[in-house]
Parts: structure tokens; sequence; C-alpha cells
């Protein structure tokens, strides 16, 4: 079994992952770890501008700390309306402390005059992976959608209840866990990271090379 840190403290997102690695073939032999394994690590810097920065400054900092490769994604909801916020101030849209209900709340209320048509938005993930040797590597996954006038739904995390598929006529929230995790934009993301775990973790065997006669 390998060993890989989330760089979370997010149960949510641990299930999630779990669960995609499960639904892999051949199944991948990991365990993944959370920042609740390792309560020495407190408090991560995430002060930087994008969804790439954010996310290789969290998995570095878990990395150099543990010693382990270290998985952090950074994830955030961009919409059209309103230039693409709350972007990579998703969580903390509201102020501190973080708060999903106040959260949606606000976001709401930014849009309330706003028609449906112009409440295109997106969830956008980006992974980053940092090995003990300094290593890095990143996958980036996107799911489009469209801002709710309310809430639906008791699934999923933050933005779920308001974020609206409209080819399936349910919000994140409404849909069954295996169907979130197929189509996410953390699945998507996940999917192109899994391919790098394949052949960063467990390469192919080296061809038995024929001698020359």
């Amino acid at each position: 079994m390998y060993n890989i840190i989330l760089a979370t403290q997010n149960m949510g997102k641990v299930r999630e992952f779990e669960a995609m690695t499960r639904a892999q073939t051949p199944a991948l032999p990991i365990r993944w770890l959370s920042l609740r394994d390792f309560p020495q690590i407190t408090e991560l810097k995430e002060t930087g501008d994008t969804f790439r920065d954010n996310a290789l400054m969290k998995a570095e900092q878990v990395a150099r700390a543990c010693g382990v490769p270290a998985m952090a994604d950074d994830s955030g909801l961009v919409v059209d309306a309103l230039n693409g916020a709350p972007g990579v101030y998703s969580a903390r849209f509201a102020g501190e402390p973080k708060d999903d209900r106040r959260n949606n709340e606000k976001l709401l209320k930014l849009l309330q005059e706003v028609p449906f048509e112009q409440r295109k938005a997106r969830f956008v993930c980006v992974l980053a992976l940092a090995m003990p040797d300094g290593q890095k590597f990143f996958a980036e996954g996107v799911c489009d959608g469209v801002i709710a006038t309310e809430g639906r739904g008791d699934g999923g995390f933050g933005y779920d209840p308001l974020f609206y598929l409209p080819a399936y006529e349910k919000t994140f929230a409404e849909l069954p866990a295996e169907l979130k995790n197929k189509i996410s934009h953390r699945a998507s993301a996940m999917e192109k990271m899994f391919f790098l775990l394949r052949v960063l973790l467990f390469p192919e065997p080296e061809p038995i090379r024929r001698p020359n006669l």
C-alpha cells in the first residue's frame, strides 16, 4: 500500500478521493491520509493568485514536513457574471471563518438580479502532486454549470446545492455520489492524475530483452 497525504482537513474531499480510487481498474493500492493524521501541521499557507499556485504551495509544504508524497487540490467556483469571482477565494467568499452557508447566501445575493441564462459558472480543480525529492506534477479539471436561484439537495458540500447541471436537471447536491464522482471537476482532474500516479508509483517492469545472438 502506497501512502499519499491529501493536504486537507476536509473529510468530504478525502471520501471522494477514496471512492474514485476504488473505482479504478485495475485498482491502485493507495491509502489516502489527511492532515487529521498529522496534527503537527496546524496551518498551510495558500496566498497564491491562481488555483495552480495555491495547490502547489499546499502540497509542497506537506511533502517537506512529512517526507511523503503529498497531493493538494485548489478548487473553486468561477462565475461569469461576477467576472470570475469567487475564484481562489471560494472557501472564504463571505469572510472568516469559512462557512458554506454564508458563502452561498452571499453568492445568491450578488446574483439576485441576474437572469438564469446569464448565471453560467464552472467549477475548476487543479491538483498538485509534490514528491519528497522535489518533483511536482499537475492535473486540471473543469465542470460547467449554472448557478441556481435557490439551494437544492442535501449531498456534497460547499456550493454544491447551488451548482445546477442542465444535462441532469439537478444540482451537484442532488446527484448520487457515484455519479458526481464521475463527472465533477475533481473527478476530471483526478482521472488525469491517476494516469500520472500509475507511471510514477507503479511503473511497468522493464521488458525482457532478447540477447544478441
